[in-house]
């Protein structure tokens, strides 16, 4: 196969730059028709928001107050939950060590309402007792004399010994389908409770609890597969436990599973899965869970079990919270701070152009070009990622946009002077563009690694408008990157290759003038102008001469060389 020139590599990475915008806009567009916009979203310093003051209250405590231990694990979960991909920017704080602060920019949607208030209290309890949703007729109900008594003390949490003759009327007494069962702050996890499932479809006696929520290391969703690895089309949510609930967990599924080896109709082989008082799902034993790793599955949808992941991803809240108020609030910030900060990056953006065309003559408008590229590349993605994540743009974030103009400039700097550099050893200037290009990308691709990792070092350890700023400056570094590669590079390739600017005329940031160097000695008196170079180094002719002066002896000959100077005064 034929090597492809650099100038049909030239033209198929513009292209390829061209379409990367056209899919960019295309995206941006498509958003448009599920509530996306053409505008970046702004985050709560410039474009103010929802706050709340949230009233906590211990789970399953007779006491309304908080240590501060349990504030702080609140404060980071629902950080976390309002937050999860660590770019919207909301404020999540506490307030003299009693309530916590939600601050959300934009007007706080039902969805966010709920999951900042969810207590997500996730238990694992045995089944004990399963039936119908619905109330037992009077005339069909348990006799008094055939009421359980429940006066033997249980052996484990599996143990019918739970069941008292007043929980089996509440049981009996139960309606699933007219009304819900007892919240989770109303059940006692050291006893006995009755339960419906979350669908309204089967009412429960469920034992104690055996694992909590809060044990919970990871969750997330996929689709279920069968015993043969393939795919039934369901969704299921996938928990890992942490190493203590882990041999707890292996413990009761070993207990469960001898329920279903013996009959697999035993009630006493589910074990229910709940969230918040309701039962998700009650799956079979079917066999000893020993990796800490079991799958919730039921009736989800793919929204449903990602929402559910969500919330148990970052472990269920020790509190329940009430909202004691909530308003709208102003930009902190407001409209004058956000428009001196897009002055000063006008002016750095000006003063780089002028520098860029003082420096480099015509050649600094592919520096201008590069960086509207750049800034047009990093615009569209900011747009896209409000649209998909929830992305808001904050001061902090301006900045790391700002500090992206001086990566641009100082990417096709370092590719410039390189090109220079190899004009000035005696290449041609196509064939400097394209053996500078060899070295600069090496230097540049260093220092975008560098800028890479300073800005997920950043992203990892901070919070709020700093990882705003982290955020943007990893994008944009990325986007310089693209443009370097699909832009810079193949323009200033395209370029060398006409006349113009291959002769170094005037003005071209090509000439010999613009170089700050000499035309360089051929040796014997005459000087070599950067139009007559054929694309060799000094080194390499000096080899050439070398070579041709020992077959012109071995032929009985050594040519001569005129050198046409003349002595002084003459």
């Amino acid at each position: 196969m034929a090597k492809r020139s650099p100038l049909a590599k030239s033209r198929a990475a513009l292209v390829s730059m061209a379409t990367l915008i056209i899919v960019l806009c295309a995206g941006v567009f498509g958003s448009t028709f599920s509530g996306g916009s053409w505008g970046t979203k702004l985050a709560l310093d410039l474009s103010g928001g929802t706050q709340m003051v949230l009233s906590p209250q211990v789970v399953g405590s007779e006491s309304d107050t908080v240590n501060s231990d349990q504030l702080n694990q609140a404060v980071e979960i629902i950080r976390q939950r309002v937050d999860g991909a660590g770019v919207s920017e909301a404020e999540v704080s506490t307030q003299s060590n009693k309530n916590v602060v939600v601050s959300v920019p934009g007007n706080l949607d039902a969805k966010t309402r709920e999951l900042i208030q969810a207590s997500a209290q996730m238990d694992f309890r045995p089944v004990l007792v399963s039936a119908a949703p619905g109330k037992v007729a009077d005339d069909q109900k348990t006799p008094e004399k055939e009421l359980p008594k429940g006066d033997k003390k249980p052996e484990n949490a599996s143990d019918q010994n739970w069941i008292t003759a007043d929980l089996w009327r509440q049981f009996e007494n139960t309606d699933c389908a007219a009304a819900s069962s007892d919240k989770a702050e109303n059940q006692d996890p050291k006893k006995a409770i009755v339960a419906c499932s979350e669908d309204g479809s089967e009412k429960f006696i469920l034992g104690p609890v055996e694992v909590k929520g809060t044990d919970i290391q990871d969750a997330s969703h996929s689709q279920v597969s069968n015993s043969s690895g393939v795919s039934t089309g369901q969704w299921g949510v996938n928990i890992q436990f942490n190493e203590v609930a882990k041999k707890k967990f292996e413990e009761v599924t070993t207990r469960l599973y001898s329920f279903y080896g013996a009959n697999q109709q035993d009630a006493r082989a589910r074990f229910a899965i709940m969230l918040d008082g309701k039962v998700l799902s009650s799956p079979v034993a079917q066999a000893v869970i020993t990796d800490g790793k079991p799958q919730i599955t039921g009736n989800f949808t793919e929204e449903s079990a990602s929402a559910l992941a969500e919330q148990l991803k970052y472990g269920a809240l020790p509190i329940n919270f009430t909202i004691q108020s909530e308003q709208q609030i102003s930009a902190t910030l407001g409209a004058d701070q956000l428009k001196m900060g897009l002055i000063a990056g006008l002016i750095g953006l000006v003063l780089v152009f002028i520098y860029s065309l003082f420096q480099y003559r015509l050649l600094g408008f592919v520096t201008i070009a590069s960086l509207i590229v750049a800034g047009l590349i990093s615009y569209l993605a900011i747009v896209l990622l409000g649209w998909s994540i929830n992305y808001r743009l904050s001061l902090a974030g301006i900045a790391g946009l700002i500090v992206a103009v001086g990566q641009t400039a100082d990417s096709f700097i370092v590719y410039f002077e390189r090109i220079r550099d190899e004009i000035r050893e005696g290449r041609t200037i196509p064939a400097a563009v394209d053996h500078g290009w060899v070295s600069a990308r090496k230097t540049i691709l260093a220092s975008k690694a560098v800028n890479l990792l300073a800005a997920v070092v950043l992203y990892v350890v901070s919070v709020g408008s700093v990882r705003g700023f982290a955020f943007t400056l990893g994008l944009t570094a990325i986007a310089d990157l693209i443009v370097v590669f699909l832009f810079t590079h193949p323009m200033l390739s395209l370029l060398a290759r006409t006349r113009y600017f291959g002769e170094g005329r005037r003005h071209s940031g090509l000439s010999p003038e613009s170089l700050g160097a000499v035309p360089l000695y051929r040796g014997a008196g005459r000087i070599r102008k950067p139009e007559d170079s054929d694309g060799l180094t000094i080194a390499e002719r000096r080899r050439a001469a070398r070579a041709q002066t020992q077959q012109a002896s071995s032929a009985g000959s050594v040519p001569t060389e005129s050198t046409g100077t003349k002595e002084a005064g003459e």
